[in-house]
């Protein structure tokens, strides 16, 4: 039985007195047996996050990482740093971090295996432009974006990746999949990790929707056979609606 997974994105926004307080509302709330949840906050929040969770079942992760332990990466922080730092989770391959800051697969996977030094549980997206879609390329692009990721991960690291499904035309537009094709997709991904693997590996791994989920919806998305949580940008951002989201992936 996969644990459900509700995974906060907060993107480039709140300071630390923001990031507390909203920990301070989310106490006791976002804390459903059953679901997991996790806060990816930008590096500035991390360490007050984590103190601020202490005590709590609410983990704390990281939007991303650098490849290498150390050395001339300026502005760049690695693993070991978000692992002293008491971080659980890290996202990887966010479709922001692949167009902005020239992110590859190779780079991508890469990182897979720097959060796995590190003892971090990776979240690895994946997804497909628009005109990607319209071209009838879906499931080419995320079997591309899937093998390149877990390329080099031994079984019982790949049982431990949190990969999330995100078409990049729905992210921070208001627009989504529906439920049944974003549960299509990630049931063809979970075939592609019992390609690479063995069946008994890819029922074990969790993949989340990410693209416009919402408390209206989300639990649409949680009814599908495959869909294990959801990773969420601009709703995840108010206490209120976060709470509704673990709620609602009960």
């Amino acid at each position: 039985m996969r644990t459900p997974i509700i995974a906060g994105n907060w993107k480039m926004f709140k300071t630390v007195p923001e990031a507390t307080d909203f920990i301070q509302e989310i106490k006791g709330k976002a804390e459903v047996e059953g679901v997991e949840s996790v806060i990816c906050a930008p590096f500035t929040n991390l360490p007050a996050l984590v103190e601020a969770v202490k005590g709590t079942s609410i983990k704390i992760g990281a939007q991303n990482l650098h490849f290498a332990e150390d050395g001339a990466y300026t502005g760049e922080i690695s693993g070991r740093m978000l692992k002293d730092l008491g971080v659980d989770y890290v996202i990887i391959g966010h479709s922001e971090r692949r167009q902005y800051f020239a992110e590859t697969d190779e780079t991508v996977n890469k990182k897979v295996h720097a959060a796995f030094r590190n003892d971090l549980t990776p979240i690895v997206c994946v997804g497909e432009k628009l005109e990607e879609r319209e071209a009838g390329q879906t499931k080419e692009v995320c079997k591309v974006q899937t093998e390149a990721a877990f390329a080099g991960l031994a079984k019982d690291q790949a049982t431990k990746v949190v990969v999330a499904y995100e078409p990049i035309w729905a992210i921070g537009t208001g627009k989504s999949s529906t439920a049944q094709d974003a549960n299509e997709v990630i049931a063809y991904i979970r075939t592609l990790i019992t390609e690479l693997y063995d069946e008994s590996t890819a029922n074990v791994v969790r993949i989340q929707y990410g693209g416009s989920v919402k408390p209206e919806n989300v639990t649409e998305y949680m009814g599908q056979s495959d869909i294990d949580g959801a990773l969420v940008g601009g709703a995840s951002l108010q206490p209120a609606s976060y709470i509704a989201l673990v709620e609602g992936a009960k």
